[in-house]
């Protein structure tokens, strides 16, 4: 083991493994060895609990109220736009980890392996995953790096970026090895303080099988033998490891079409190109941002707004609709939430769709189209089950793009039924060992049930900072 440095904060290696829970830890030998010699806890997280809302909260010690981030996306009222998966960290207020960490030790060097809102923060290396996109239409995997050599570094040796493994139906653990590889070599070349790694790989058949398939099971033990070079690294140099989760996912079955219930009931408004309908959220008198398990409700005018619970009220799925003081009780009381918040019931979740009839789907509906999209849609996990050409007509698109010849990826299924997993609302006392969790290789570092606020002080305390 390489001692740490006299003068030096002890290096950090934060690993958030997105989806983990102690149910998933039995399948993940080295995760559990790291509890068990170190510490582990019960990890309390947000509403909503979901990515940049949790992770936004870990870095600041602050709730959704305070640093803004209501969700992975919300209704930008000033643009008439909604905008999911933003990348800008000045969309997060508050004082960032990495702020208060060069308060008590100038010169604390940060790096930020795809943790969400990563570009524009002020950290000294950044890796998040950014697309091309040409002029002429076509979106090539990529990656923004700072500094901006470290592009080419970890392109020349490991390859692009692998956009389509990190989201989409070829979603694997393609992209959780890219990241733990370039991890270990920013490590090994830049020896930052603290190093922040994103792993999203149980995310994915976690939504597509639930919880509890075999395959989920495999994922985790997959991403286990992924991270035993990373953790094996951080052992023999001495770094602190800290493994956590933002969120549980836990088992569905009821897709919840919540804003076509305000578009039945003459609230939400479309307009219409080309024969495709749009939906059009400046003269919606009501419309939701669907997020998983949450879904914010927008209301144009306060006159309205009676109406909008009438059209929802009883809505099955619907668990709670959270009004002013339900969101301020959540803590999700910020000028960005919606003036409703719906909670699914545990075993449903929110559609984005507005539509009425498929054939009046826009074409992005089935794409992987992450930002079009006004609402989160994990149907991108899959090819269209319907379709029996559905993998010739990707091949045929897949061929063009070789070419360098504009293409549409148009696979995505437009019934959300096969969804297994979904996450976003607080888990249940019922079962404890289905929520998120913390371990630290340091003994009796974390105890009891640690709060999604009190992880920023953890690292701090970890890093021996004040």
């Amino acid at each position: 083991m390489t001692p740490p440095v006299p003068g030096r904060p002890t290096p950090l290696l934060v690993l958030d493994v997105v989806g983990l829970t102690p149910h998933l830890l039995a399948h993940m030998p080295r995760l559990t060895a790291l509890g068990e010699s170190g510490s582990q806890a019960p990890l309390g997280t947000v509403l909503p609990a979901v990515t940049c809302a949790a992770q936004s909260t870990f870095l600041t010690g602050t709730t959704p109220a305070e640093h803004g981030i209501v969700g992975n996306g919300w209704y930008f009222r000033e643009l008439g736009d909604v905008l999911l998966w933003r990348q800008h960290n000045g969309l997060v207020a508050g004082d960032k980890l990495w702020d208060a960490a060069r308060r008590a030790h100038p010169g604390y060097t940060v790096a930020n392996i795809c943790w969400w809102y990563a570009m524009g923060a002020d950290t000294d290396i950044t890796v998040t995953p950014r697309p091309v996109y040409y002029a002429d239409g076509r979106k090539e995997p990529d990656c923004y790096t700072r500094p901006p050599a470290l592009h080419d570094e970890l392109t020349e040796k490991f390859g692009t970026f692998p956009l389509f493994h990190f989201w989409g139906p070829g979603a694997d653990i393609v992209s959780s090895r890219w990241i733990v590889d370039a991890t270990r070599h920013i490590i090994d070349t830049r020896r930052p303080d603290l190093a922040l790694c994103y792993l999203p790989h149980l995310d994915y058949d976690l939504q597509r099988f639930g919880p509890d398939d075999p395959r989920s099971h495999r994922a985790a033990a997959d991403l286990d033998a992924v991270i035993a070079p990373l953790l094996a690294d951080a052992k023999a140099e001495g770094r602190t490891v800290v493994a956590l989760s933002e969120y549980g996912i836990t088992r569905v079955s009821r897709p919840v079409d919540i804003n076509r219930a305000l578009r039945r009931a003459g609230l939400l408004e479309v307009h219409t190109q080309d024969g495709m309908e749009y939906l059009d959220p400046m003269t919606s008198r009501a419309f939701a941002v669907a997020d998983h398990q949450i879904a914010h409700v927008y209301v144009r005018r306060p006159e309205d707004l009676e109406a909008t619970r009438a059209a929802l009220d009883g809505l099955p799925g619907i668990d709670q609709l959270l009004d002013d003081e339900g969101k301020k009780a959540h803590h999700l009381d910020h000028p960005r939430s919606g003036e409703l918040v719906a909670v699914a019931e545990p075993d449903a979740w929110f559609t984005y769709y507005y539509w009425l009839d498929d054939a009046r789907a826009p074409d992005f509906a089935q794409l992987v189209e992450i930002h079009r999209k006004p609402g989160y849609d994990p149907v991108e996990l899959f090819m269209d089950p319907e379709d029996p050409y559905v993998r010739l007509k990707a091949a045929g698109a897949l061929a063009r793009k070789k070419l360098g010849m504009r293409y549409r990826m148009a696979v995505v299924p437009l019934d959300p039924s096969p969804i297994r997993g979904s996450h976003g609302r607080l888990p249940t006392s019922e079962d404890p060992d289905s929520g998120p969790l913390i371990l630290c290789s340091t003994p009796r570092a974390v105890t009891g049930r640690v709060a999604a606020t009190h992880v920023k002080s953890l690292l701090l305390r970890l890093a021996g900072l004040p």
